[in-house]
């Protein structure tokens, strides 16, 4: 015989180990499992008692389902009570045994005693499923208006969940539901308003499916929310009667009468004036009651003032409300539970993301919402009585709590307006300091954000950035060391010698860890170098002075460093252990454009430790290092006219890398040191339009319609229903209208034979042959179909894989040449030597021409890389030198439609010598496309080409549509 329930308990109370409670689990659970195949009844109820012990610890107990469902067909009410409560939490909604429980639940339904009935609804009102609630709703409802409270309330939380199960019954109870609500019972009341609740969202969740027939089916309120609607007057009736009702000991928690049904008003009257100004006015007074005259020394008050504050912001309520409802917040944020201030946070944040969501402005609001006028003073908006709880916001920061201090920062970010910018971030800074280091990534971009659109000027920034960076510069992202980049680099000459005396003097300070700081600061003393020659002083305006105080706005100055100074402090950054490989690339950087700063003020043992480090890595194990090593040092030597050979030693003055020899002179000329000179120039000021607009492309942002230009941010629109199709490619690079092969056009029009043979393709498979009449084409080179028949004499060769049947009848096929794409030539049998002669399939080359300017041409030689797939092509690039002095820096850039995949490698030389010359070889650069709508689309590229000719630099822009029809 199995235990007793409490002598189960006792003994699973008395092992020691896990082991020994799965050891005794298991063997009751077969004790159990032996009395259920024996039907022993008069255990039944003992044995589902102990499968609940034995659910609450996380055993399986699955196999004592059936038993609940033979408990609930029992007459004894003590087998009923652990029948339904084995069914509430061994059964799941999923469960296949559920259903047999239907029969028992409509008797009990109908049982005399409440308790069994009150058990059925329980059953119904958790475990019901749709076919369930059809069948028992109307049993239910019967006890909707039973003369027991004990019964009314659990009919009306059974109601809920037929109701949620089965949206399509909603019309039908729509006006009972109206009448529960004169119920005199409270424990009623609050299941009457949990329902008419759950029945207004599951409502507004069926009807958001179909946007259209809330639009246009006149006012666009369901029939349900308009009955509720009406019931506006009487829930404010109900609420205003329990804020003035005295002390009733049957309803009063902490002084506070009823708090739980206040609460469900509150959240019904939120449902019904979100979005309505109507119903909204009609609750104004009363919520305005309930937040001034709620007591909040008790927790009751506290639940009942926050439902208050979300439901004035949900609804369409006056300035003087939602006022009130940020100080309700702000008295919440004082509070010592943690609990309560993390809802106070949290509700704040979503509030002002909400204002932001609906467009609002306002003085302080988030970084989404546009900021309005300094000088306008609004002091009854929620923003301005948000900005009084500042200091109590920033406070939350020194927590202990980190929940809190997230809520804090992340609602500091929404605070953040052109008038306090300055002191929350530094309160942010502060922040940095303290904070985990996995959340400082973030934190230092959204401090990027709010500096790039509150800074009150340039300097600030600057100074919040390198501050930001060496606290953080470990953490922080690429795009935030390159953003302080930019900045400077936008500056002007003055903030920019402030910048790099400063970086300077935080790389000398740092211990190596902050790698952001190192990668700006190198680069800063890189391109401003020279700046650091000089004394530099600033002296703040008077004004900014007094308003920083403390001494922190006094006047700022940094002494003229040596040469040697600057390079030491650079080489003993690079000379540390820690020290990553990418700061030792931009330290190989900023050695060689130092080493051309400093060549007409430094010493010669400067210059020469310059040259030394630069050329220290030519034999580093890694590429990118030895690469630029050996590149920079060629760029020094061509600016000291020193020739650089290409190859071995004993090679001519003509084989120089930069092709500036000639004469016979061991020297560099003019044009090649002119050059290097400008490689090793400051960086041009960068465009932060042009940088988005690259990222955006980056990150394959494409408008819908339209192609993103990574040039000049225009849109390029495709061409229009019937047109050329190419002109996808409008303005891509902003030079206006497009040009073909560097003339100005407006349209190539397509050959008419195409456009014939494109029409209709499945016409070409599945129809008769249909006799057409030959049109003279451009002849057809490279490509080769193995599966076309070969066409008659009188017309020529086309490529089309799905071209239809020529026009004369075709030879027997006995007499066709065997078409093998591997032999060099197929010569016609001696049977029909009428039959032409076919070519064998050997790649065949055109060319194209690009564009022609200043001395430079382009040529493509186009071929067909596969015989077999005609949508591949590769383009190869020859650049042209028609003039007497080699072209420096070329750099192509290709653009192509959106029906176009380009696939392009880097040219062989950026350096086009002079075409004709002895031993010099063509600048080539391969281009692989596929043209996707080949037949129906040609090939169209859009070309910009820039260089330096004669030291003079060089752009140009052309459209190259030249290509043959159908074929590329």
């Amino acid at each position: 015989m199995s235990l007793k329930l409490r002598d189960l308990i006792r003994q699973v109370r008395a092992c020691k180990t896990a082991a020994e409670e799965r050891a005794v689990i298991a063997k009751e659970s077969a004790m159990i499992r032996t009395a259920i195949r024996e039907e022993q009844e008069q255990y039944r109820h003992r044995n589902v008692a102990k499968l609940l012990f034995m659910h609450m610890l996380g055993y399986p107990t699955h196999f004592g389902q059936l038993e609940c469902m033979k408990l609930i067909a029992s007459p004894h009410f003590p087998e009923k009570r652990i029948g339904y409560l084995g069914m509430l939490l061994l059964l799941s909604e999923q469960a296949d045994v559920l259903m047999l429980a239907t029969n028992s639940l409509k008797n009990d339904l109908h049982s005399s005693n409440r308790f069994v009935t009150g058990l059925a609804l329980c059953a119904i009102g958790n475990l019901a499923t749709a076919d369930m609630s059809r069948d028992l709703v109307p049993e239910v409802e019967k006890h909707l208006s039973n003369s027991k409270p004990y019964l009314r309330k659990k009919a009306c939380l059974a109601m809920a969940r037929c109701l949620t199960k089965c949206p399509d019954m909603i019309e039908d109870f729509s006006e009972r539901l109206v009448g529960l609500l004169n119920d005199k019972s409270h424990g009623v009341l609050i299941t009457v308003v949990q329902l008419m609740t759950r029945v207004l969202v599951v409502d507004r969740r069926e009807h958001a499916h179909d946007a259209r027939d809330r639009t246009e089916g006149g006012d666009g309120a369901s029939p349900l929310r308009a009955a509720f609607l009406k019931l506006v007057p009487a829930l404010v009736k109900l609420l205003r009667n329990l804020l003035s009702v005295g002390y009733s000991p049957d309803h009063d928690v902490g002084g506070i009468s009823d708090p739980f049904l206040q609460v469900q008003i509150l959240t019904l009257l939120r449902l019904l004036g979100a979005h309505d100004v109507a119903a909204s006015e009609e609750m104004n007074d009363v919520l305005a009651q309930v937040a001034t005259n709620t007591e909040t020394s008790k927790n009751a008050g506290n639940a009942i003032l926050y439902e208050c504050v979300q439901t004035i912001m949900a609804v369409e309520s006056d300035d003087g409300l939602r006022v009130l409802a940020v100080n309700i917040l702000g008295r919440f944020l004082l509070n010592r539970d943690n609990n309560i201030r993390y809802v106070a946070l949290n509700t704040l944040a979503r509030c002002i993301a909400d204002q932001s969501s609906n467009g609002v402005r306002e003085d302080a609001t988030a970084s989404s919402i546009e900021p309005t006028d300094g000088n306008t003073n609004n002091n009854n908006s929620a923003a301005s009585a948000l900005q009084r709880h500042r200091t109590t916001v920033v406070d939350c920061l020194k927590d202990p709590d980190i929940s809190i201090r997230q809520r804090a920062l992340e609602l500091i970010y929404h605070l953040v307006n052109g008038s306090n910018v300055e002191a929350l971030t530094a309160e942010l800074l502060n922040y940095l300091v303290l904070c985990p280091r996995e959340h400082r990534s973030d934190i230092c971009t959204r401090i990027l954000r709010v500096v790039d659109k509150y800074s009150p000027d340039e300097r600030w920034r600057v100074d919040t950035l390198i501050t930001m960076l060496t606290i953080a510069g470990r953490e922080c992202d690429p795009d935030v060391q390159s953003s302080t980049a930019v900045y400077i680099a936008r500056s002007q000459e003055d903030l920019r010698a402030y910048s790099t005396h400063k970086l300077l003097k935080a790389l000398r300070d740092d211990d190596g860890s902050q790698r952001g700081l190192l990668n700006v600061g190198i680069w800063c003393i890189g391109e401003y170098g020279d700046l650091l020659l000089k004394e530099y002083s600033y002296n703040p305006p008077s004004a900014a002075v007094e308003e920083v105080g403390n001494g922190e706005g006094g006047p700022v100055s940094f002494h003229a460093l040596e040469p040697s100074e600057v390079v030491g402090i650079v080489e003993s950054v690079t000379e540390r252990r820690s020290c990553p490989t990418e700061v030792k690339q931009r330290a190989l950087t900023c050695f060689a454009k130092l080493r051309e700063r400093y060549a007409d003020v430094a010493d010669a043992s400067t210059l020469e430790k310059l040259e030394t480090l630069v050329k220290k890595h030519e034999a580093s194990h890694s590429l990118e290092l030895q690469l630029r090593s050996c590149e920079y040092g060629a760029l020094l030597n061509a600016i000291k006219g020193v020739v650089v050979k290409r190859g071995n030693v004993t090679a001519t003055v003509e084989d120089d890398i930069f092709g500036g020899g000639g004469g016979g002179i061991e020297s560099v000329n003019e044009t090649v040191k002119a050059a290097a000179k400008e490689a090793l120039a400051r960086m041009p000021v960068v465009d932060i339009k042009l940088v988005q607009k690259k990222r955006e492309e980056r990150s394959g942002a494409i408008i819908e319609g339209g192609i993103m230009d990574p040039f000049d941010g225009g849109v390029t629109t495709p061409a229009a229903s019937g047109g050329d199709g190419l002109l996808d490619l409008e303005d891509i690079f902003g030079g206006g209208a497009p040009k073909q092969n560097g003339t100005s056009s407006l349209a190539v029009p397509a050959p008419a034979a195409a456009a014939q043979s494109d029409v209709d393709l499945l016409s070409d498979i599945f129809s008769a042959p249909v006799a057409q009449i030959p049109v003279p084409m451009a002849p057809v080179v490279g490509g080769f179909d193995i599966f076309s028949q070969p066409p008659p004499t009188a017309a020529p060769l086309v490529n089309n894989v799905f071209g239809g049947m020529p026009a004369a009848p075709p030879a027997p096929l006995m007499a066709s040449p065997i078409m093998d794409p591997f032999a060099v030539a197929i010569a016609p049998t001696p049977m029909q030597p009428q039959q032409p002669t076919i070519t064998a399939p050997t790649p065949t080359t055109i060319t194209v021409q690009g564009f022609s300017h200043q001395g430079l041409t382009v040529e493509f030689e186009c071929s067909k890389p596969d015989t077999w797939n005609k949508q591949n092509s590769l383009l190869v690039a020859k650049f042209i030198n028609t003039t007497d002095a080699p072209l420096y820096g070329l750099h192509l850039q290709v653009a192509v439609p959106k029906y176009v995949i380009m696939e392009m490698k880097p040219p062989t030389s950026t350096t086009v010598p002079v075409t004709g010359g002895s031993n010099t070889k063509h600048v080539t650069q391969t281009i692989s496309v596929t043209n996707t709508m080949l037949g129906t689309k040609n090939l169209m590229l859009k070309l910009k080409a820039s260089f330096t000719s004669k030291g003079t630099k060089v752009e140009h822009l052309a459209t190259c549509s030249g290509f043959p029809a159908g074929q590329y």
